[in-house]
C-alpha cells in the first residue's frame, strides 16, 4: 500500500500536470491568434505619419538648429505620449548612426519618444540586419525618409584608416568601412573625416539599389534616402550631396 506522503505526490504531479497542460494550450491558442494578424496591424496601431519625405527631413533640420542654438525643446516625452505609445508607434525617419556615446539622435535633431527608428552601430556600417530593420521600417511602419549619420572624429573610421590588425569582431567592422578608405584616400585634408563623410555618402548610395523593398519605394516616390554628418564640437548636422567633394573639413557656419 502506498504511504499518504506518496498519494499526495502522485495528486500534486497530476494537478500540475493539467495545470502545464492548460497553459499549454493557451500558448498555442494565443500563438494560433497572432498569426491570423496582418503584419501592419502587428506593427502600430498608432496611425502613420503624413509627412513626405523632404518634410521629415526639414523636421530633422528645424530641431538640429533648435538643438545647436541650445533652445531645444525636447518634444514628444510626456506621460501622455507614453501611453500612446503603447498602442503602437509611427515614426517619421529612420536614423542609422554610430554607437558612440557622444552622437544621440533623438538629442541632436531634438526629437522625442516614437520620433524616429534609430539603429546604431559602431561606424554606422551596413549589414543584413541593419537592412532587414529599414526595410521592416519602410513597409510596415512606412517610414519615408532614410538618413545615414557618420560624425566627427568616429574611432571606427579612425581605425580603419590606420590600417593594421585589429582584435576580435572589429575587423568585420573595419573591413566595412575599408572601401570608404579607399575612395577617400587621395583627397586633401584629414584622412579621417574625409572617410567619415564617404562611408555615410557610400551606405546612402548602397541602400537605394538595396531589393526589392527600398528601391521599389524609392521608385514610387515613397522614400527618400540621404547622408549627412554630425560635428561633435558644435553640434550641428551637415547634410551631404553625392555631387559635392567629401574633403572639406571646415565647420557648417
Amino acid at each position: 500500500m502506498s504511504s499518504p506522503l506518496t498519494i499526495i505526490s502522485i495528486i500534486a504531479l497530476m494537478v500540475c500536470g493539467c495545470v502545464w497542460q492548460a497553459r499549454s494550450d493557451d500558448i498555442k491558442v494565443m500563438l494560433a491568434s497572432a498569426a491570423t494578424v496582418p503584419p501592419t496591424t502587428m506593427a502600430s496601431a498608432v496611425k502613420s505619419t503624413s509627412l513626405t519625405a523632404e518634410q521629415a527631413l526639414q523636421r530633422l533640420i528645424e530641431g538640429n538648429e533648435r538643438y545647436v542654438a541650445d533652445k531645444a525643446t525636447h518634444p514628444d516625452q510626456t506621460m501622455d505620449r507614453r501611453a500612446e505609445l503603447t498602442k503602437g508607434q509611427a515614426p517619421f525617419a529612420i536614423v542609422l548612426t554610430c554607437s558612440d556615446s557622444r552622437v544621440a539622435p533623438e538629442l541632436f535633431f531634438d526629437q522625442g519618444l516614437g520620433d524616429l527608428f534609430v539603429i546604431r552601430n559602431a561606424g554606422n556600417v551596413l549589414d543584413d540586419h541593419v537592412i532587414g530593420s529599414m526595410e521592416y521600417a519602410v513597409e510596415h511602419l512606412h517610414v519615408s525618409l532614410i538618413i545615414v549619420v557618420g560624425h566627427e572624429k568616429c574611432g571606427a573610421v579612425s581605425a580603419a584608416v590606420a590600417g593594421g590588425e585589429v582584435p576580435g569582431h572589429i575587423r568585420s567592422v573595419v573591413e566595412a568601412i575599408a572601401p570608404a578608405v579607399e575612395t577617400a584616400a587621395n583627397l586633401p585634408g584629414d584622412k579621417v573625416d574625409n572617410t567619415v563623410r564617404a562611408n555615410a555618402l557610400r551606405a546612402a548610395g548602397i541602400l537605394a539599389h538595396v531589393e526589392p523593398i527600398l528601391k521599389e519605394a524609392i521608385g514610387e516616390n515613397k522614400l527618400m534616402i540621404v547622408a549627412a554628418r554630425y560635428d561633435l564640437d558644435t553640434g550641428r548636422v551637415e547634410i551631404l550631396k553625392p555631387s559635392e567633394p567629401t574633403n572639406s573639413i571646415s565647420k557648417t557656419p
